[in-house]
């Protein structure tokens, strides 16, 4: 089992956002588990927080641009990418601004920093998709393609195809994650000078300069040009060096270009939420391709999830029979809506009930065709999730669980006398002052029929 990640200690970087020009100081902070990467706004009132998911992506055009309610979070892509690329899994990041620092254009110094705070290993497993068929998206304006092939390890390969002779044809590949810090981290992002005119023109690239971005000189640059150049720079001299690259700047490798363009793959597929198991090729790779292709794969694990149906072996002896549970628990029949307790972790519990045709709610509800009323199918999810909560406490049999709050109920199927019920419930957060928060599901023949999101609180008796 590979566990889950995040860093030791706080460290914040200071930088100017690329796009803005605006200063921005970022913090790297710890994270519980199941967190993922997080954004934080701490410059905005209650510091609204804006995941790292793709379904908040609204703009494409040079970056990833995120928005949730309003609430904006730009080119977070090179610090998701030193993220994924560092292997962690649950990170905080808070700013001051809402675009990131591009520093030197690459995820080196964000990997920096991630090393100085350190790794820790979480007591949770890692949450991995692992890649069974082919999965593909092609953006047919552009003709750019990403595809995931099942692997035994997250591997991506990037080819890109400008049609220009300065760039010309370039691949590049990470075999494995582990590569990522000495082989992807450094490389710089690019552009190309006719985009680098557009982008002035329209006060664009504010806080950037010649040593945060290669730019290949693809056409003739006019004097015009060259003195727009320098004042934008703030430089005395600009020239193209014989490689084709503007100014100063030495290329770190032949296919930097391919290798920035993994990078940014590698970033953009971090909006997923979830691990891969998979290997990735894409083909002209960009932002808005890549969040697509995010977008679609978040949408068939959510599917996928949704429509797992754990397997237990019912003839094992249970955890807890019904003297137990009623030893734990203050209902008692007819309320008594869970018959055993088949498996628990400290995040998780698993409970069943055999539904009856002598259950007292089918006297009425309905006799002529018989269903499970939906609200004791949540009481028993809750009942369930209820023993999880009141195994915290040393004398369980002194506490009371009271409903706090029930979100995002579904009723999908009926669930008719000849049942069994399996419920299981999960922890979104850790237990804090007797109060639990879980996502618990009730499966019935081999199909999710109600799934929810509860949270209760245990008191004491008075």
């Amino acid at each position: 089992m590979v566990k889950q990640k995040t860093i030791k200690n706080e460290i914040s970087l200071t930088g100017v956002g690329l796009h803005t020009g605006k200063e921005v100081t970022m913090t790297f902070k710890p994270a519980p588990i199941n967190n993922g990467f997080t954004f934080v706004r701490v410059d905005l009132q209650g510091q609204p927080v804006i995941e790292a998911d793709a379904n908040y992506v609204v703009n494409t055009q040079r970056g990833t641009n995120l928005e949730k309610l309003g609430v904006k979070i730009q080119t977070p892509e090179h610090v998701l990418a030193a993220l994924v690329g560092c292997d962690l899994d649950n990170v905080i990041i808070e700013l001051n601004a809402s675009e990131l620092p591009i520093m030197d254009g690459s995820s080196k110094y964000f990997v920096e920093a991630i090393e100085n705070a350190g790794i820790e290993e979480q007591d949770a497993k890692r949450n991995v998709y692992v890649v069974k068929e082919v999965i593909s998206f092609t953006d047919e304006a552009t003709g750019s393609e990403i595809l995931v092939m099942p692997s035994d390890d997250y591997q991506v390969t990037a080819m890109v195809d400008f049609g220009t002779k300065v760039l010309g044809t370039q691949n590049a590949t990470m075999k494995s994650i582990a590569d990522f810090k000495d082989e992807i981290a450094n490389s710089r992002t690019f552009s190309f000078l006719h985009e680098l005119e557009s982008l002035l023109e329209h006060g664009l690239i504010k806080g950037g300069d010649l040593n945060n971005a290669i730019v290949y000189v693809d056409k003739e640059i006019s004097e015009s040009t060259m003195e727009n150049l320098k004042k934008a720079f703030g430089k005395d001299k600009i020239s193209v060096k014989p490689n084709g690259v503007l100014d100063n700047l030495t290329l770190h490798y032949p296919n930097e270009a391919a290798r920035h363009k993994l990078l940014d793959v590698v970033g953009d597929l971090a909006l997923i939420g979830v691990r891969i198991q998979g290997k990735i090729i894409a083909n002209k790779p960009g932002h808005y391709v890549n969040t697509q292709f995010a977008k679609k794969i978040g949408k068939i694990i959510k599917i996928e999830q949704r429509n797992h149906v754990p397997v237990y072996d019912l003839n094992k002896e249970p955890l807890m029979d019904i003297h137990k549970i009623m030893a734990m628990l203050p209902h008692r029949p007819p309320f008594l809506l869970i018959d055993r307790i088949i498996e628990m972790s400290d995040r998780h519990v698993v409970g069943l009930k055999n539904v009856t045709m002598n259950e007292n709610f089918f006297v009425g509800h309905f006799p002529e065709a018989p269903v499970m009323p939906g609200v004791l199918i949540v009481e028993a999810m809750a009942q369930t999730g209820g023993i999880l909560v009141l195994s915290t406490v040393p004398d369980p049999e002194n506490y009371l669980t009271y409903f706090m709050k029930i979100d995002n109920v579904k009723f999908k199927h009926k669930v008719l006398p000849g049942d069994t019920l399996i419920f299981k419930c999960e922890l979104i957060s850790p237990i804090r002052r007797g109060i639990c928060h879980m996502q618990a599901n009730a499966y019935a023949n081999g199909k999710l029929v109600t799934e929810a999101e509860l949270m209760a609180q245990i008191v004491k008796k008075q």
